[in-house]
């Protein structure tokens, strides 16, 4: 389960992405979550995937 509000979500998400998974589709599949939820939920506070620094910004 991944958390609900989307700041302790981008700590988390961007935490993953560094320690444990190399893009965020490994991510997404590796948790069982939607790549389009997660990018949606941190859209909607001003962050956006960056695939070449492989986190959130």
């Amino acid at each position: 389960m991944i958390p609900e509000d989307p700041f302790i979500l981008l700590s988390f998400i961007n935490m993953k992405l560094r320690d444990e998974y190399d893009s965020l589709d490994a991510l997404a599949d590796g948790l069982d979550v939607d790549v389009n939820d997660i990018k949606s939920r941190l859209d909607s506070v001003g962050f956006k995937y960056d695939a070449s620094q492989n986190q959130f910004k």
